[in-house]
């Protein structure tokens, strides 16, 4: 009986994240206004609190912040194997797409766009508005919480640095400390995993091991497929500020090295920003044109490893670390810095890559409107924008 209810577990785990995989769009900021819709306010598997100390977790993780908060949801729900299979159903469509159809996605120029994806991009305005909304009643409902919010946005709008995100967090953590530290904050509730802290120490060694000691191998074992897993764990291991920072690095790496032409790694660059999920799996399109199927496969599992090992050697160590007195305060800043983040988001770049005119606008408005005073199903108001996209754009 037990086994039967945890396939079932692993079964939802997977139709969920797969759906998300597929109406995903918008970036890394909306996949978490998507994310606390489904997992959050509809199926309930964690509150907002759990669900904000996820957030800034990943933030100060290397890697994907939002395919980290997907696989920590899956481990708290299905344990590892949890974990593997919401990133897989989160990853999966996006990784085909760009496989498979890359060459008819390139196709498409600036100018070009289908009006459905444009209507894609409009909804995903509604999506992060509305997670916004929610998670600022709950994350910062004074107005010293309110404020720290305001001026994290103001910081990252002066300054559109890639690594203030992270200095703008540093900063919220001082605020709660001096603000925060003798008030008495309400205990987080604890998560419960199916794994301990040996199993998370025996991660964060194979990490850094691996991070180390893959380069030394290849150095003396020059094999193509090597050098993928080589270049893309060491990138998915370093980068911070979201999938547009791995830009440069790869570009550095697989360019100079004849993998790929510049021509080609700009064009499939905008083919992942053109299908949902994560801008990570631009390893799988880089990895496809330099070695062909088994490349793209090779080099998206290298991207997204050092994220896995990175999540299960810091999860276990979370609870006690979350209620601790000192830096539950220092997380209670923390966490209304995302709200601010997530309101600098909200603009740049979720709106002004979305809302070119008037017209765009009233569709996001009439989509906010389902989502929030009509109550529809957010993949319904995913589906209908597309539709009004296609054929009012």
């Amino acid at each position: 009986m037990k086994e039967k209810i945890k396939r079932m577990q692993l079964l939802e785990i997977f139709i969920v994240s797969l759906r998300l995989g597929i109406t995903s769009f918008g970036g890394p900021i909306a996949h978490l206004g998507y994310f606390q819709q489904e997992y959050v306010r509809k199926r309930k598997w964690l509150d907002d609190r759990a669900y904000a100390d996820l957030i800034a977790l990943c933030q100060f993780l290397p890697g994907p912040a939002s395919s980290q908060v997907g696989i920590s949801i899956g481990m708290l729900r299905g344990g590892l194997l949890g974990g593997v299979i919401s990133w897989l159903g989160f990853t999966l469509p996006s990784v085909i797409a760009l496989i498979l159809f890359a060459t008819i996605i390139q196709s498409f120029n600036g100018s070009d766009v289908p009006g459905w994806i444009q209507g894609l991009k409009i909804v995903a305005v509604a999506v992060v508005a509305h997670a916004l909304y929610n998670m600022g009643k709950s994350l910062t409902p004074d107005h010293i919480r309110i404020s720290i919010a305001f001026l994290s946005a103001i910081i990252i709008f002066v300054f559109p640095f890639a690594w203030i995100q992270l200095v703008v967090i540093l900063i919220g953590a001082i605020i709660g400390l001096c603000l925060f530290r003798t008030q008495v904050l309400e205990e987080s509730k604890p998560i419960t995993l199916v794994f301990g802290k040996k199993l998370g120490a025996s991660s964060l060694i194979l990490f850094f091991l691996l991070l180390i000691g893959i380069p030394i191998i290849y150095r003396f074992v020059p094999n193509f497929h090597l050098g993928l897993i080589d270049v893309f764990y060491r990138v998915g291991s370093i980068v911070y500020g979201g999938g547009h920072v791995v830009l440069p690095l790869l570009e550095k790496e697989v360019v100079s090295t004849g993998w790929i032409t510049a021509e080609s790694f700009i064009t499939g660059y905008g083919a992942a920003q053109a299908v949902p999920g994560p801008l990570f799996t631009f390893a799988s399109y880089i990895g496809t044109i330099a070695g062909g199927i088994s490349g793209g496969i090779v080099a998206t599992i290298a991207m997204f490893f050092p994220s896995f090992l990175l999540v299960v050697g810091v999860l276990p160590f979370w609870n006690g670390i979350r209620n601790n007195m000192i830096f539950r305060a220092a997380l209670t800043g923390v966490n209304a810095t995302v709200v601010g983040l997530l309101l600098a988001a909200l603009y740049d770049p979720v709106f002004t890559s979305a809302i070119i005119g008037p017209i765009e606008f009233s569709i996001a408005l009439f989509s906010y409107a389902m989502l929030v005073f009509w109550k529809l199903p957010p993949g319904i108001v995913v589906l209908l924008t597309a539709l009004i996209g296609q054929f009012a754009l």
